[in-house]
């Protein structure tokens, strides 16, 4: 919105030196340079390092609501490769941001699935939108084996211990 003490040449001239202003630029710098209404779901950096979240992307991408896949290109190329294949799979389109204001810290988002329009999604954290996918891998983590004891162990220790 041009500033009415201005004139129209310089409105122009700002914007040609500085860029047009950003609406809400926190805003899209958290979801990868989009708006939060349009957001149908984040992994954040910490949960795509935990585990892999494909098939909450797949499951998403299926739903049809969102089909842009703003992913934090500034990750290692390897722990995105997997959602890249899943975005092309669904013949999504995916975009790479690679701005330094795109951090990389653990509440940062790494990916984000998002509509061309306002979509008011709810929840949108990948682990409370899918909780389903988290307990089945939770459930699939292999359970710690007993401490095996010697036979030395067992005769020497005491029946209290």
């Amino acid at each position: 919105m041009p500033n009415k003490d201005k004139s129209a040449v310089d409105q122009r001239l700002e914007n040609g030196i500085y860029g047009t202003p950003k609406i809400k630029p926190d805003e899209q710098r958290k979801y990868l340079g989009t708006f939060r209404e349009r957001v149908c779901l984040t992994i954040s950096v910490a949960e795509l390092q935990q585990r892999n979240w494909t098939v909450a992307v797949t499951k998403e991408l299926q739903r049809g609501i969102g089909n842009l896949v703003f992913m934090n290109g500034n990750l290692p190329h390897s722990e995105l490769h997997p959602y890249i294949k899943a975005a092309v799979a669904a013949k999504s389109q995916f975009t790479m941001k690679t701005d330094p204001e795109f951090k990389t810290d653990p509440d940062s988002l790494a990916i984000v699935i998002a509509a061309k329009n306002a979509v008011y999604q709810s929840p949108v954290d990948v682990a409370k939108r899918y909780p389903r996918l988290l307990e089945d891998h939770n459930a699939q983590q292999p359970q710690k084996a007993p401490a095996h004891h010697s036979w030395l162990n067992k005769l020497f220790s005491r029946k209290g211990d």
